[in-house]
Parts: structure tokens; C-alpha cells; sequence
């Protein structure tokens, strides 16, 4: 059975987080990710689960890393600046392998920037963002309805790996009301977590721990990291094409910035133009090798994205010098246009723009 409704983004990730079994939320407010906010302080206590507004990001990362140590499902979520706020906290989680969602609606910046949807998180999402060598799989959903089945996503891909999950997404996103289906097929239950600090009367006492200060201890931790990682990477690529296989020009873009993309696609198809898009929904692990693929029988890439352009880098080292990379973006909270990226379509398509041989 499915029920249809209207929803927002935001909103759209609390009841997929609370379908998922989310045992506690802690939060702080920011714009624009308020909404999310508000749906889970009303209901989360409804359902005698945890709400929590902290007193700060800062607290609300480490309330998180409190509750999931002891085996429970539980997320955050905030907006750029206040992500930057939870690093600390989201490398200790990374560190100790436990099991998180966070959410990022991203806003304009650097600094406190302003309030309208940007993607200028996707270095320090992908990249990290805190201290040390770790990585957290990246899910960006581009409509309402992932918004919903990514964060049930995140929440299973969490438990499977025992790692922190970021859903990264906009205020455009966020604040738009699209339909949603919601299934009532019931979600599966979190794994059993004998690693989960519970007490240890009548069992071996367990330590979940990221201080490692004897000599090599700490190496072995992070080699261990790494292999988790390269099973993550391999196994958990995720991405959706449109119109590609014929096409002579390859569109890269996620979230917002693919809408848009869609819409020029669209449009220079009818005026005759053969392109494509590829959309990345996992942002890590990133579908390098299939826009590798993809590109190598194209003329150009073009990346579309609402930033100065970061996720072109990474498409830049899958492409790896087989065809040009070009890049359109708007940045400090301004979004691409359709016609804009038309234009760019049109300009990287022109007959004086050849080929370049691999």
C-alpha cells in the first residue's frame, strides 16, 4: 500500500529517519534547515522517541555519539556552518566506527554567508571535513522523494558499515514541496550491534575508544579504516543517467544543480543537440570510473554545480585528460538557470570545439 502526499524536503527526511527507526534526534536551529527541526520536535516525543534541541551544534554531535554508542539509531542535522561546528565530533565517530546520519542543508558562504541554497560543503562532505584520514559516504538527493528513501538509506548503509552517513542537500531542496509517495512495507530492523556499550554485567567488557597512544596501535586502527573504506567504495556507487547514449556532450551534476541541468538537457534536445547527464547520487564513494566510461565517447563534460566548482575536481581526475572538462556554477546562494546552461551547452557544442583524440 502507498500513501501519497505533499511534503517538503526537510520534512521529508524526518519521516524517512523516523520510518527508518531513529531513536533520538539532536538538533540546534539554523536556516535552512529549520523545518526538519520542528517536524522532529513534534514527533519524535509522540512516538516516546528522543528529541533534543542542544545548546549548540557542538553538544548536539556529541549527544549523537552518546546515544549510538550505546547501540541506538540516532542523527543530526544542521546547515553549513553549523556542520563545520560538528567535525570534531563526526571524526571521533568515524574514528570509533559508529553508526550515524547527518544532515546538511547547505547555505551560502564562506563564513556565515546567508540563507539560500548553495553546494559549497562538497569539499569538506567528500573530502573528510575533520581531522585525519577518513572517509563518510555522501548520499544527495535531487528531489523530495530521495530526500525520504536516502535517509532510510543512510540509516542501513550506517549499520551495514558501521560508519557516519551525511545526507548533503540544499535549502532549495529542503524547502520545496514536491508529491512523496510513502510505502507502508515495513523497514528492516538495525542489525544486532554486539560491539554497543550496554553495560557489562555478565559479558567481556567491550571499549569503543579513537585515543590510541600505545606505539603502532593507532596505524593498525587507521589501516583497518582503510580497507573498510575500499569495501564501502566498491560496493556502494551510486548515480542515475538520462539521455546518454548517444550523446556527444556529458552534463555532471547533483542535487539542485541536476534539476537544472535536466531542463537545459531538455531544451537542447529539442533544438537537435545530442547531450546527456549523469547524476551522481553517492558523492562518496563518486562514480568515477563510470563518468570515466562515459566520457571517453563524448567531445566535452560540462559540470554544473552552485558553487566556484568542487565536484568538477573529482570529475576532472575521472576524466583524466581524455576530453575537455567545463565548468558553469553560481555561487553564494545564487542557482543556476536553464538558459544559462543552455548557453553553455551550445557554446561547448559549437562546430569550432573538436574533438580531442584520447
Amino acid at each position: 500500500m502507498v500513501e501519497r502526499t505533499l511534503m517538503t524536503g526537510n520534512d521529508a527526511i524526518g519521516e524517512g529517519a523516523i520510518r527508518a527507526g531513529c531513536d533520538a534526534y539532536y538538533g540546534y536551529p539554523i536556516t535552512p534547515q529549520n523545518e526538519l527541526t520542528a517536524y522532529m520536535a513534534t514527533h519524535m516525543p509522540r512516538l516516546n522517541r528522543v528529541f533534543i534541541q542542544a545548546e549548540s551544534e557542538i553538544a548536539a554531535i556529541n549527544m549523537v555519539f552518546g546515544s549510538v554508542v550505546a547501540g541506538k539509531r540516532a542523527m543530526t542535522s544542521s546547515s553549513s556552518p553549523g556542520i563545520s561546528l560538528k567535525q570534531e565530533g563526526i571524526s571521533n565517530l568515524a574514528a570509533a566506527e559508529l553508526p550515524a546520519v547527518i544532515v546538511n542543508v547547505m547555505r551560502g558562504g564562506p563564513g556565515i554567508g546567508n540563507i539560500a541554497p548553495s553546494q559549497g560543503d562538497y569539499f569538506q562532505a567528500v573530502k573528510g571535513g575533520g581531522h585525519g584520514d577518513y572517509r563518510l559516504p555522501v548520499l544527495a538527493p535531487s528531489s523530495v522523494q530521495e530526500s525520504h528513501d536516502l535517509t532510510i538509506e543512510a540509516f542501513a548503509l550506517a549499520d551495514r558499515y558501521r560508519t557516519p552517513v551525511m545526507i548533503l542537500t540544499d535549502g532549495r531542496i529542503g524547502q520545496m514541496m514536491e508529491p512523496l509517495r510513502l510505502h507502508s512495507r515495513p523497514i528492516p530492523p538495525p542489525p544486532p550491534k554486539p560491539w554497543a556499550l550496554t553495560g557489562a554485567k555478565g559479558r567481556k567488557s567491550i571499549f569503543i575508544r579513537s585515543l590510541m597512544l600505545n606505539d603502532g596501535d593507532l596505524e593498525k586502527h587507521n589501516i583497518h579504516l582503510q580497507a573498510k573504506f575500499k569495501k564501502i567504495a566498491a560496493a556502494e556507487v551510486r548515480f542515475q543517467e538520462t539521455a546518454i547514449e548517444d550523446c556527444d556532450l556529458l552534463l555532471v551534476a547533483y542535487g539542485t544543480s541536476a534539476r537544472v541541468a535536466k531542463s537545459a538537457l531538455e531544451e537542447a534536445r529539442r533544438n537537435g543537440l545530442r547531450v546527456g547527464l549523469l547524476r551522481p547520487i553517492t558523492l562518496w564513494p563518486f562514480p568515477s570510473q563510470r563518468i570515466a566510461m562515459r566520457s571517453s565517447r563524448c567531445r566535452a563534460v560540462l559540470c554544473v554545480e552552485m558553487s566556484a566548482g568542487q565536484m568538477v575536481d573529482d570529475v576532472r581526475l575521472a576524466v583524466n585528460g581524455r576530453t575537455p572538462v567545463l565548468f558553469e556554477g553560481r555561487m553564494g546562494g545564487a542557482v543556476p538557470e536553464a538558459r544559462d546552461v543552455f548557453r553553455a551547452i551550445q557554446k561547448a557544442l559549437a562546430p569550432s570545439r573538436k574533438k580531442r583524440t584520447p
